[in-house]
């Protein structure tokens, strides 16, 4: 059995005139969401041994407000990955189906619609309650999905997973 985190970043300051999206950082409030969330992960033994990250400014920063959280006893695994930028869930399935087996947890800093659209698909049936009614009705900034999953990563998908918890960063003050 595996465990998969999807994290949206946190809360990113408008797109400048002249910038590219891609390097939008986060605002003060979203560097304190960041580091709520990390806490949150802290406090609820979610250390996850491999992290995949978009290369945007925003979730860098994101991923840096769970780093001052100190999540980690032990250091993970940091994958810079520029195809996580604005990622389709077959573009983010395909990356987590190329982990090792040996890889027992895992989490992805990333995007929307994306980050929301897989969690929707992985949740499918398998909750039928209030938690999955909340994905449902949106994925906002530092939203943080976590996932069991029942299959090798090569074979992870719909049906293969089930939803264990939904945390939004707005709940965690």
């Amino acid at each position: 059995m595996h465990q998969l985190i999807l994290l949206r970043h946190a809360k990113a300051a408008p797109q400048a005139e002249g910038q590219s999206d891609h390097d939008r950082a986060l605002t003060e409030t979203g560097r304190e969401a960041a580091r709520r969330v990390g806490a949150a992960m802290r406090r609820a033994g979610l250390a996850p041994e491999v992290v995949l990250v978009s290369t945007a400014t925003r979730t860098q920063q994101t991923l840096e407000g769970l780093e001052d959280a100190t999540v980690w006893d032990e250091w993970p695994n940091i994958d810079q990955l520029p195809q996580l930028y604005m990622a389709t869930p077959p573009q983010i399935l395909n990356t987590l189906r190329d982990l090792p087996e040996t890889v027992r947890s895992a989490i992805v800093i990333g995007h929307n619609p994306g980050l929301h659209e897989l969690a929707l698909s992985l949740a499918g049936e398998s909750r039928a309650d209030a938690t999955l009614a909340r994905i449902d009705a949106g994925y906002p900034t530092a939203s943080l999905s976590e996932f069991l999953v029942t299959s090798s990563w090569r074979q992870l998908g719909p049906g293969t997973s089930s939803l264990k918890r939904f945390l939004l960063a707005k709940d965690l003050a």
